[in-house]
């Protein structure tokens, strides 16, 4: 075994593979038909795609048909995880003498090296990636390198794998069976005691809720007035709602929703000033919109899903909305957009930054103020 002998391109690759997967935590993309290449995506990144190619190019003329067909595989990546633009860098280790780099290619930065110190002559990889030459340094040669390279990048993998099993194995969902309890019991009270008498003190009311009864817009999210109003929400929620509280878990989960309602419920008295407004639809809307802010950061796992379902759903239930009276959609689109910010604020587990965290907070703060300042200042 200790015979074996590892060629430099080989070795030059296996580090930088390493590097990216261990220390920039970029995932490895499965394409059908490329060979003497490794792609990978990080779409947090600044270059959401990084490209590792052994291939030997040995004129312009292949090079220029390497960039087209990158190009076009970019376009295909794109696509499928939804992103506005896509920044690429690939870094060649076997390019032939005659073959020039050209530097005024969109989206697209090539690198040509024999050797991981000429990384140094690049600035824009030294901008991006300040480490890459320090953390490509090994003491380790040849298959005793090889060996310790991929055991690395194994047990990367592995715990990337169990981050991914623990958001998407199903857990039992007790927040969303409380909420459906809940509204059950309050629709069995409202049976009991007259719809009148239940809406009339938990509904959503424009000079109630500017008098002083600012629980109204929590309660009146509990409120339905029918059977059929009752079992179109909580079948929603129990659909959604499960899907969400397991992948954010209990408290956060239950953060979305409640803000969700809040939201609906001041956008909702903005536009229906003489009217009462009930319903769990406005937090619905919200946790629509959690899902989709998921969606998009686990786009790899969901982007046929997000395009099939989440949107069309959205957008189906809108247009419902504005077609048929009596349909509180400014209750609806306050939940959505509460949702989308309020999942911002709290984060999605293992892909979710301080900053993003930071900002969701911060604009969940502003959106919140303008409804308050519009519903008892304006």
């Amino acid at each position: 075994m200790e015979n074996i002998t590892i060629s430099q391109n080989d070795e030059l690759i296996m580090k930088l593979l390493h590097y990216f997967v261990t220390e920039q935590n970029y995932s490895p993309i499965i394409l059908k038909g490329v060979q003497n290449e490794i792609w990978l995506e990080k779409l947090s990144g600044d270059y959401k795609i990084v490209r590792l190619v052994s291939n030997y190019i040995h004129n312009n003329e292949q090079m220029e048909l390497d960039i087209l067909r990158t190009e076009q595989i970019m376009q295909k990546i794109k696509k499928k995880t939804m992103s506005f633009s896509m920044n690429t860098l690939s870094i060649f280790v076997n390019l032939g003498d005659n073959v020039t780099l050209t530097d005024d290619i969109s989206n697209m930065d090539l690198v040509n090296i024999k050797d991981i110190k000429d990384l140094n002559k690049y600035e824009f990889v030294l901008d991006e990636f300040p480490t890459i030459t320090k953390d490509t340094d090994f003491k380790e040669k040849g298959f005793e390198l090889f060996m310790k390279l991929t055991k690395e990048i194994g047990d990367k993998n592995d715990k990337e794998a169990k981050k991914a099993e623990d958001i998407f194995t199903k857990k039992n969902p007790i927040i969303t069976k409380i909420l459906m309890l809940i509204n059950i019991i309050v629709y069995v009270l409202s049976i009991i005691y007259g719809s009148d008498f239940i809406i009339s003190r938990f509904g959503n009311n424009t000079s109630l809720i500017q008098s002083g009864e600012y629980y109204r817009l929590i309660t009146s999210a509990f409120v339905h007035v029918n059977i059929i109003h009752l079992l179109c929400n909580m079948y929603a929620l129990y659909i959604i709602g499960m899907q969400i509280e397991n992948f954010f878990g209990k408290f956060k989960y239950s953060v979305v929703y409640l803000i969700s309602a809040l939201t609906g419920s001041l956008l909702s008295i903005m536009f229906n000033t003489n009217s009462y407004s009930i319903g769990a639809s406005g937090a619905v809307f919200g946790l629509l919109g959690a899902l989709l802010y998921f969606g998009y950061h686990y786009r790899v796992y969901l982007d046929t899903v997000i395009k099939s379902q989440i949107i069309p759903i959205i957008l189906l239930n809108l247009g419902i909305g504005f077609m048929i009276p009596g349909i509180d959609n400014a209750c609806h689109i306050g939940g959505l957009i509460g949702g989308i910010l309020s999942t911002m604020a709290v984060g999605v587990k293992y892909r979710s930054e301080k900053r993003e965290i930071i900002n969701g907070i911060i604009m969940s703060l502003i959106f919140i103020g303008f409804l308050i300042y519009m519903v008892f200042f304006y």
